[in-house]
């Protein structure tokens, strides 16, 4: 028996859809600043993306659809309560967190050194929440 015959994910790949106010102001942070690449853009209202090996699908906020109701996507209400974050993995964190900051990039704390990571965090435009971790084990 093929292994492959049970699995439901053969040839797929995982997106992350992040709900965004501003498509405008968020494509230039994602594409100009992170340096994602434009895969597909949709009307103005979704833009999917590739990212360090990930898809990234940004939409604008909607109501529930036939497929999914009572559902909502909305922009995260308090950017200080996290239900989702990214890590993005750095060979130098300090150097990332420089390039980025000269980019426009606001970090919540410079790196700080923790353990066997030294790591900082910063937010896109809606407050998403990123992480750029060093590990120094």
């Amino acid at each position: 028996m093929n292994d492959n015959q049970n699995n439901p994910f053969e040839d797929s790949a995982l997106t992350t859809i992040l709900v965004v106010s501003d498509m405008a102001k968020s494509k230039a942070f994602y594409v100009d600043v992170l340096g994602a690449k434009i895969f597909r853009e949709y009307g103005g209202d979704s833009l999917v993306l590739e990212f360090l090996g990930n898809w990234l699908l940004l939409v604008t906020p909607g109501g529930p659809t036939e497929d999914k109701p009572d559902t909502h996507f909305v922009v995260p209400v308090v950017k200080n309560k996290i239900s989702n974050a990214y890590t993005i993995r750095v060979k130098d964190c300090i150097k990332s967190y420089g390039i980025l900051k000269e980019k426009g990039v606001e970090f919540i704390t410079p790196p700080f050194e923790r353990g066997a990571e030294t790591r900082c965090f910063f937010r896109d435009p809606d407050g998403h929440l990123f992480e750029i971790s060093e590990y120094n084990g």
